[in-house]
């Protein structure tokens, strides 16, 4: 491992449906000026910006920034599917853990259109075609939207492995419309009961209308800097990234499973790396945002993670194992589900609320005790990025 390196600002705007929102210069400005406002750092004091989005012409990145200052510095953009906002945060990383700078801005956003993903590009080769060719072999195609197809068929497999209830999935939904109620930045802030989740329309089998995550516009970054810029700036103890870990597909991805087609493996192997790193396991965190697109995701990363043995999370859910008062709060932000997916935008979410988490001050949703955090951001495609943060 190289230097240290601090998270000493971060923010992020209210998550809105597709057309409420402003647009994404505007969006990424605001989340930019906070994170500067809650790092005491003055925008001349940034080296190098790492901008993500997914939906957007070239160069968003460098227009979402000249609305913060015109210094001339190096601005990256980023574009790795829903994984994008954390891969962003993986090279501000790697920029101040390799000397190459002092202080960075990570920053994502996203201006989403109404309804399902869909392919922007139709005159060359998915990069996901791979994916599909697997779930062609395993389970065909239907009607429902590729993205609930894949996640949903790999939670019908781990229904079949596992004899899992479908309620089981709803009650993550449960949880985290629970968690929102008490985050003034989700989309979603209206609890919704395990029937009500349930009796919503069916997407794909197990999932219903409200166990998939909305498309949503928004925007959140952060400032990340070295110890020795934290220092002369008179920060005392700040958040750091303990271990980072980014994982791709492995040959594993494109057998005859759905569950490690939507990237179980590169979930199991980014956390092993990351504990290994941190020289921390599982049982050392308190609180996790994880990449909860869709129910199925979740329950399959409770796994992945460490955070319950494998055939168990249907226990650890049900035993309220994944909540207040359970052994690791998850997602207390709302998450993906509740919270909102802007795709830029929600790996810097994550990372906002984590490092809230572990200052103390996310209010109602404070973790009691949190002082070691743990981040899960995953795109099929393929990327996963877990990230532990402690203080």
């Amino acid at each position: 491992m190289g230097r240290k390196v601090n998270v000493i600002g971060v923010g992020m705007t209210k998550f809105q449906k597709p057309g409420a929102s402003d647009e994404y210069n505007v969006m990424a400005a605001n989340a930019i000026k906070a994170a500067l406002e809650d790092s005491k750092v003055d925008y001349k004091d940034v080296e190098q910006a790492f901008a993500g989005y997914v939906y957007g012409d070239s160069t968003c990145g460098q227009r979402a920034v000249y609305e913060v200052g015109l210094t001339g510095i190096p601005v990256i953009n980023v574009n790795n599917n829903c994984s994008t906002g954390s891969t962003a945060l993986f090279l501000g990383r790697q920029a101040i853990e390799g000397g190459l700078a002092e202080c960075v801005l990570v920053v994502g956003f996203e201006k989403m259109e109404k309804g399902a993903l869909a392919n922007k590009f139709n005159d060359r080769t998915n990069p996901l075609d791979q994916h599909a060719g697997v779930m062609s072999k395993v389970q065909g195609f239907n009607q429902a939207p590729p993205a609930a197809q894949m996640f949903g068929g790999a939670g019908r497999e781990y229904r079949w492995k596992y004899g899992t209830k479908r309620e089981t999935f709803g009650k993550v939904s449960e949880k985290s419309r629970k968690h929102a109620a008490n985050n003034p930045l989700a989309l979603f802030n209206q609890p919704l009961s395990l029937e009500e989740i349930m009796a919503s329309e069916e997407v794909f089998d197990p999932l219903t209308r409200y166990q998939c995550c909305p498309p949503t516009c928004g925007a959140a970054a952060a400032i990340l800097c070295s110890d020795d810029f934290a220092k002369k700036r008179g920060i005392v103890n700040p958040v750091y990234i303990a271990a980072q870990a980014m994982t791709t597909d492995y040959a594993s991805s494109f057998s005859d499973s759905m569950i490690k087609m939507v990237g179980y493996d590169m979930t199991v192997n980014a956390g092993k790396q990351v504990y290994e790193k941190a020289g921390l396991g599982p049982k050392d965190v308190q609180v996790v945002e994880l990449h909860d697109c869709f129910t199925a995701n979740e329950v399959l990363t409770y796994e992945a993670l460490g955070l319950c043995k494998e055939g168990e999370a249907e226990k650890f859910i049900w035993d309220g194992d994944n909540t207040y008062g359970g052994k690791v709060v998850t997602n207390p932000s709302g998450g993906l589900l509740s919270k909102g997916h802007p795709l830029g935008a929600t790996g810097l979410a994550q990372c906002t609320e984590l490092v809230w988490q572990l200052r103390g001050t996310a209010d109602k949703r404070q973790v009691a005790g949190a002082k070691v955090a743990l981040q899960h951001n995953l795109g099929l495609g393929g990327a996963c990025v877990v990230t532990m943060y402690r203080v």
